[in-house]
């Protein structure tokens, strides 16, 4: 196996130090915009099955081109989500078959954006899996840890733990801080800003069976920051409020499991909501370019790309932070035995474990881990197929055994 990295970001660089214990592959190529950037990540392992090279992620023909250069089998896709079109045409186009973390972007309703479905997240990308699957070349979507892990939970509930499901509830929730130099908590999103602007400004999407035939198939929108309940999270996280946020699993879960509603819930809190209503109120959201009076001249910038460049940078702020991450998926329906069932799978990860064992902070690591155990999985053919597939596609007993193998294991909670 092959791999073409896109992106040495926070992500990408803890996807290389995880991949970097294992001998699944023959070669990974860390490539990013900022080839430096790429370079550090790579001289950070002294480990020669890694290179580094230079690539512009908005370029379908520059990610074929450096595919090929590599005959590159895998490309994975570490970038955030405005760039998963070009990079997802540019590995089908040399040949490869392709893994993501989010999917292609969602628009909303042009006339009545919070009462009617848009376009929806993953549309783009599931227009042309008959392409996929007629060229034998699998798209593996949806493959972080949210969504990914919580897909991998869903499919194992519905095998082994449930005869009928009637939610399907992502529960995403933390504890975690981050502290200036002289101890005071500060705003610092432990994650790319602009993909978290994205999805938590965006109408968020809920599917319901009873929902199935109507025109939008089951999916529809509420308003930003809908249903906000309470979730009790593991492992001395607590009670955290938790609400609608447009995610992929959402998108992806009915594909492949049977539930009667499925939901995204993240527990974002007071404050992180009240800055991101204050962004969007001030038009600092936006992604089209403003004209900027500058000393050089007028220069063209995205608002949203200026307040990501003005808060830290999500990879650097682990020594400064404290607590735990968790991802789950809630389970309510009928268990194996006939009886009412409510089941909490989970995934927790200490930030200070995360940078003592690797060097990187807890949700980039645990994001990144997630498609490290895919990619084995299909390297020695325990997953296999073709198309645009979500993870509830595969086998989940093999992906939860390896998580546990990587030194990261799940939990389940029964109520």
């Amino acid at each position: 196996m092959k791999i073409l990295l896109v992106g040495s970001g926070g992500v990408g660089a803890a996807f290389t130090a995880i991949a970097a214990r294992r001998d699944f592959f023959e070669l990974v190529v860390v490539a990013d915009y900022d080839e430096s950037r790429a370079r550090a990540a790579v001289d950070a392992l002294d480990d020669d099955r890694f290179v580094a090279a230079r690539v512009d992620a908005s370029s379908a023909d520059d990610v074929a081109a450096l595919c090929r250069e590599h005959d590159v089998t895998h490309v994975m896709n570490a970038v955030d989500p405005r760039f998963v079109m070009s990079i997802f045409d540019g590995a089908f186009a040399a040949g490869a078959d392709y893994l993501d973390m989010a999917m292609s972007l969602s628009t909303r309703h042009p006339e009545e954006p919070y009462a009617k479905v848009g376009k929806k997240l993953g549309d783009d990308q599931f227009a042309v899996a008959d392409q996929w699957e007629s060229a034998g070349r699998l798209a593996l979507v949806g493959m972080g840890v949210e969504p990914g892990l919580s897909d991998v939970f869903a499919r194992y509930a519905a095998d082994h733990l449930f005869s009928e499901i009637r939610d399907l509830g992502t529960r995403d929730g933390a504890n975690l801080a981050v502290h200036d130099e002289h101890g005071n908590e500060v705003f610092a999103p432990s994650f790319s800003i602009w993909t978290t602007i994205e999805e938590c400004l965006n109408p968020p999407v809920v599917w319901e069976k009873a929902r199935a035939d109507e025109p939008d198939g089951g999916w529809f929108v509420t308003p930003p920051f809908s249903e906000p309940e309470v979730f009790d999270f593991p492992e001395g996280i607590g009670p955290v409020e938790c609400v609608n946020v447009e995610h992929e699993e959402v998108l992806l879960m009915p594909r492949w499991v049977d539930a009667e509603r499925v939901t995204f819930k993240y527990g974002l809190g007071e404050d992180f909501i009240n800055v991101l209503k204050a962004l969007h109120d001030v038009g600092l959201d936006s992604t089209t370019p403003v004209r900027v009076p500058s000393a050089g001249g007028p220069v063209e910038v995205s608002p949203r790309d200026v307040v990501a460049a003005c808060l830290p940078d999500p990879a650097t702020i682990g020594p400064r932070m404290t607590g735990k991450t968790c991802a789950g998926l809630w389970v309510t329906g009928i268990g194996k035995d006939g009886q009412e069932r409510e089941t909490y799978l989970y995934h927790v990860v200490d930030n200070e474990w995360a940078m003592q064992e690797y060097g990187h902070q807890c949700v980039v690591w645990q994001t990144a881990v997630n498609p490290v155990v895919a990619l084995e999985l299909l390297a020695d053919g325990t997953w296999s197929g073709a198309g645009v597939l979500g993870p509830e596609a595969f086998d989940a007993v093999p992906f939860l055994e390896l998580l546990t193998a990587y030194g990261s294991p799940w939990g389940q909670r029964d109520s």
